[in-house]
């Protein structure tokens, strides 16, 4: 069994539309993906509605990727089979979308008044799907678009960091409360791509007592011996292991497609549907 667990869409900074994730999935010869978009789930039952309606065999998995800031890092949490309707959840997500629309606001205008850069949010919002999640990506493409930068990478190191004049810190819950809420909708709340943390063996710890359930291990950041110390810090808080190429597009490079290709061990989904059964008992 193939699977991938951590992929994005244009409902957040992905390329690809849900069916075209799909169809790239079946390409990449996967079994199973989850949809972990940014701060949202809007992917999900358009990706289902389009295998049901082609009776194609891929699972999809209902996930997200919540962005928080904690003490100065970028924590990111991914959640799986949380109850989508459950009042806690919508509330995080609505305060999470509500923060990113406020913070676009007030980088456009920074970027007119400091840098004469003009750009209307509108210029940012046509490049996510419909009431998907605006982020630096879409930002940061605007400005290129506008003439503001000579290209995306350039833009990001001008104007897309906190030692810019123009960027302002997006306003996001703590991790902490992210792990929480998801855990409450009946979700697994799993600690993605650590690497990026350098406290995140310390943090693991806090957000254990939070209801963490599970670690991302398997990653395409991750070294051999990155995924050896998570897979053992997982083992020493019980946590289940998850992995997943966190795509997002195909290689600019060399037209590669990325996705799947993170080896994630089989043994992974296995655990992710136990405890999402055991979940499911403790709930009953």
């Amino acid at each position: 069994m193939k699977i991938d667990l951590h992929i994005h869409t244009t409902y957040s900074d992905g390329m690809l539309n849900p069916d075209a994730i799909v169809d790239t999935a079946l390409e990449c010869g996967l079994d199973c993906i989850a949809l972990t978009d940014h701060d949202n789930v809007l992917s999900h039952k358009i990706a289902q509605d389009y295998v049901e309606k082609n009776n194609f065999k891929l699972e999809i998995i209902p996930g997200v990727e919540i962005n928080t800031i904690y003490k100065g890092y970028e924590v990111h949490i991914l959640g799986y089979f949380m109850d989508k309707n459950n009042s806690q959840f919508i509330d995080l997500i609505n305060f999470q979308q509500k923060a990113r629309i406020e913070q676009t606001h007030q980088i456009i205008e920074l970027l007119s008044k400091k840098e004469g850069i003009r750009i209307k949010f509108e210029d940012v919002q046509k490049l996510v799907a419909p009431m998907g999640s605006i982020g630096r990506p879409h930002i940061a493409r605007a400005i290129t678009s506008c003439g503001g930068s000579a290209n995306i990478m350039e833009a990001y190191a001008k104007f897309i960091n906190n030692n810019s004049d123009v960027y302002v810190e997006r306003k996001t819950v703590s991790p902490h409360d992210a792990v929480e809420i998801i855990a409450e909708a009946g979700g697994i709340p799993v600690f993605a791509h650590p690497i990026d943390v350098d406290i995140a063996d310390k943090l693991t710890c806090e957000l254990v007592n939070y209801g963490l359930r599970g670690i991302e291990a398997y990653h395409r950041k991750h070294s051999p011996a990155a995924v050896e110390h998570f897979s053992t810090l997982a083992e020493k808080y019980g946590l289940i292991v998850t992995g997943g190429s966190d795509f997002h597009a195909p290689s600019l490079n060399h037209g590669t497609i990325l996705m799947g290709k993170n080896f994630v061990p089989e043994w992974v989904y296995d655990k992710l549907i136990r405890e999402k059964k055991r979940i499911e008992l403790a709930n009953q």
